[in-house]
């Protein structure tokens, strides 16, 4: 939902353009909801290093303390960093100052549980509750909460990550990367971990200071400047983050655009090499990776879209690997929260075990087309009933899954239709072996939406 004044309220936290929706007393108020929630106890915080995070995490440490909580600051720190130290510290929950993929002039809050994960649903619609009610929790002036400083925080994240890959593999491999953080908070922890598997590595934005060098998505549009810096610096890989650093995009050696989707196909290719087991991806997630899953004979699932329900849905499968084809890799051993930097040691093990080029990897995989769109419907959740039913009356040979919207699958491609979850819109998602049938699905869909 969103408020009055343009502030996006939902079970995941609060989002919205800093100085007009997203201000101190906002900030406060949600961190005392998290404070209510979690009954006084610790709390890990941190965040991506946008110029209004500091402003931010200072209304947020008040709220939070103010209701008694001890406060672990990480400062500046990924997302998956802030996961594990909740787990490590044993916190009651975590807060990530954050608007992830979005323009600098938007900031917001992403809050975790005591498991070290985004907050389920159930458990993040108990604290908006909280926040919709107003009221700030407060202890006397005797039992306020302190602020500690932790900054081992990357150092332990950088350690969990080299325990789990062959770190001989990829140092006798010599490759060379080229690492653009975008100014985002993934840098200073990109360059250590890539620094300790003797990575050489070009930087481009490392340093953690939310000063984007170019539109803070990691997608194909926003990286075409970035491309070429790859081939340029010599680089086997580029590894290109978002600016909380839960999202990981490939380009190969060529420059060219490897994406987000195939970096959860990649690391999935290593992982169930070494272990065997389910793998959990979203419901708009290329086919690719299944496909990778029957290749090493694994039980494959999907959830509803969102990080949360991915890590639901791998508690509930025991997963070995899941993820989100926005580049959000997730390995339990590391955390149930999306994490680039196991999902660049995973794939610097696969090509330092094949001996193969980024780029020839890449032609391994199967080749899919996915096209995306969106539409403005009407009173959209009275209407998607009739939609769906009319969508699987159009083709009643696909197999239907209507767990989060109407996924329609065939043999070789599928159709995903759901609501958006902070807009007044409907999102269109296709898939197929060649580009044409994939817009073709989405359009086909688009007309009955619309009509």
């Amino acid at each position: 939902m969103s408020t009055a004044d343009g502030l996006i309220v939902s079970v995941s936290g609060i989002r919205g353009v800093v100085g007009r929706s997203l201000t101190p007393a906002a900030a406060l108020a949600f961190a005392s909801a998290l404070a209510d929630h979690v009954k006084g106890g610790p709390v890990v915080v941190g965040g991506d290093g946008r110029p209004s995070g500091p402003m931010l995490r200072h209304a947020i440490l008040a709220g939070l303390t103010a209701a008694g909580c001890e406060v672990h600051d990480l400062a500046v720190a990924p997302t998956p960093t802030v996961g594990l130290a909740v787990r490590t510290l044993k916190a009651a929950g975590g807060v990530q100052i954050t608007a992830s993929h979005n323009s600098a002039e938007w900031n917001g809050l992403k809050l975790f549980g005591p498991d070290g994960r985004v907050l389920s649903a159930a458990e993040g619609r108990k604290v908006q509750v909280l926040f919709e009610r107003g009221g700030t929790a407060s202890v006397p002036w005797d039992k306020i909460g302190n602020v500690r400083d932790y900054p081992k925080a990357e150092d332990n994240h950088r350690d969990r990550v080299l325990q789990l890959v062959d770190v001989t593999a990829i140092c006798a491999a010599k490759p060379r990367a080229f690492l653009d953080a975008n100014g985002g908070a993934g840098g200073p922890l990109g360059r250590a971990l890539l620094k300790s598997l003797q990575v050489e590595t070009a930087c481009h934005g490392c340093d953690a200071d939310g000063c984007f060098l170019h539109e803070p998505e990691p997608t194909e549009a926003n990286l075409r400047e970035v491309g070429p810096l790859v081939k340029q610096h010599g680089a086997d890989v580029g590894f290109a983050l978002d600016p909380d650093a839960d999202r990981l995009a490939l380009i190969d050696e060529t420059g060219r655009y490897i994406g987000e989707e195939l970096t959860l196909a990649l690391a999935a290719w290593f992982r169930l090499s070494r272990e065997r087991g389910p793998v959990v991806v979203n419901m708009s997630t290329s086919r690719v990776v299944e496909d990778v899953a029957a290749r090493f004979g694994c039980p494959f699932f999907r959830s509803a879209v969102g990080e949360a329900n991915v890590a639901d849905k791998m508690l509930e499968v025991g997963a070995v690997f899941g993820g989100e084809g926005n580049g959000g890799v997730i390995d339990p051993r590391v955390g149930l929260v999306r994490d680039p930097f196991i999902g660049m040691g995973l794939v610097l093990n696969l090509m330092a075990e094949t001996g193969k080029k980024l780029s020839e990897l890449a032609a391994e995989l199967p080749a899919y087309h996915i096209f995306k769109d969106k539409y403005t419907v009407e009173r959209e959740r009275e209407r998607l009933p009739a939609l769906f039913a009319a969508l699987e009356g159009r083709w009643p040979e696909a197999k239907a899954d209507r767990q989060d919207g109407l996924r329609l699958d065939w043999a070789d491609r599928w159709l995903h239709v759901r609501p958006s979850n902070t807009e007044p819109i409907v999102r269109v998602i296709a898939e197929a072996p060649r580009a044409g049938d994939a817009a073709g699905l989405c359009r086909a869909a688009g007309a009955m939406l619309a009509g």
